[in-house]
């Protein structure tokens, strides 16, 4: 394709604060458009989930706080609220993924990826929520992930819950406590998702923004 590919970011919502608006961190478009990608944040309107599929080349699902179906977890599900996001995204990534079009989930984003593969989580884990820490990531020597972030990384720690049970996605980063902190969708030329929040990251040189233009180069090479 030419020009810069159009890459649908999902927005968050201000669920803490009454759920009146969207939102989502800067360093989302900040790290898309670096990697040469043309990034447009997307609202929560079923009816806009088809012409985004066949508009858009690239889907990032970013971080948030809200409520996702009790099935998903090994045991009790977080006390989350309530939003409008899901059944979007559920859309979205179900769209995307038919049409082998390059997916990027990042935290909450990669937890529903694996929950609609199979994958169960778990709401809390210790000593994983303290966004002053940071922690190492080991990724697998060989993947799709390796081959744009490297091998050993340091990372944000900033998430409650994690997957426990990788269904049908293939973990391909851990943490050295052993929480997943990556997966991979076999089968599928791009789809990628991440425990830690990359888009803080953005501004700085680190090596985990390989993820945006390991996105933004898939979606132009389609």
């Amino acid at each position: 394709m030419t020009g810069r590919p159009k890459v649908a970011v999902l927005l968050d919502e201000n669920t803490s604060t009454g759920g009146t608006r969207y939102e989502a961190a800067k360093g989302y478009f900040a790290g898309l458009a670096r990697a040469g990608g043309l990034p447009l944040g997307m609202p929560y309107e079923t009816d806009m989930v088809d012409p985004v599929v066949a508009e858009f080349d690239a889907l990032l699902t970013v971080g948030g706080r809200y409520a996702m179906p009790a099935e998903w977890y090994m045991g009790e599900p977080a006390p989350s609220p309530r939003n409008d996001r899901l059944d979007v995204e559920i859309g979205l990534l179900r769209g995307f993924l038919a049409a082998d079009k390059p997916v990027l989930g990042i935290c909450a984003g990669m937890q529903v990826m694996a929950a609609l593969h199979g994958a169960k989580l778990t709401a809390h884990v210790p000593g994983h929520n303290d966004r002053a820490l940071s922690h190492h990531v080991r990724v697998e020597p060989g993947s799709k992930l390796a081959t744009l972030i490297g091998e050993r990384l340091s990372v944000n720690t900033f998430h409650n819950e994690a997957i426990v049970d990788p269904g049908d996605c293939t973990v391909t980063a851990w943490a050295d406590d052993g929480t997943a902190e990556a997966i991979e969708l076999p089968g599928r030329r791009f789809a990628l998702g991440v425990q830690w929040h990359q888009e803080l990251f953005a501004f700085d040189e680190h090596p985990g923004n390989g993820l945006f233009r390991g996105l933004v180069d898939a979606a132009r090479t389609r």
